[in-house]
């Protein structure tokens, strides 16, 4: 039923439940292929590297929140793939699983930063309106 499956990933909590479904899911048809999506915005770009102007690598914070989500569908036998992508994080979720036509979309309900989720809506609730395929939102 669902072959190509979108795990948007932030390393929040939610993100990782999101990531027990969408391993599931993946578990329920064989040849399903999860995209593991993490995706950078500008915005928050400049204040992790105003923040973190003195470590060596700022991107290690940005690998070790998809690493839980990675590590769990390697440790569950389900092909994955990794995909950076950059930009606001709602409108690039809902673009990549149109273009690439994923037959489900599985995301968190609340992301690492919930009052500025509460203030510009969320972004699960932005892919939920706009994607072309259903979409799972775990909380």
């Amino acid at each position: 039923m669902y072959k190509k499956i979108l795990l948007a990933t932030d390393g929040s909590e939610h993100s990782e439940r999101a990531a027990e479904n969408a391993i599931n899911l993946a578990k329920c048809n064989a040849g399903s292929k999860i995209d593991i999506v993490y995706v950078i915005d500008a915005n928050k770009a400049k204040t992790d590297v105003l923040n973190n102007w003195n470590t060596i690598d700022v991107n290690d914070s940005r690998k070790q929140q998809m690493r839980k989500a990675e590590r769990m569908a390697k440790e569950s036998g389900v092909s994955h793939e990794i995909k950076i992508l950059h930009g606001e994080p709602g409108p690039v979720i809902v673009n990549y699983a149109n273009e690439n036509q994923m037959d489900v979309v599985v995301i968190g309900s609340r992301g690492l930063n919930g009052l500025q989720e509460f203030v510009l809506g969320s972004v699960s609730h932005k892919v939920a309106k706009r994607a072309d395929c259903p979409v799972l939102i775990v909380k």
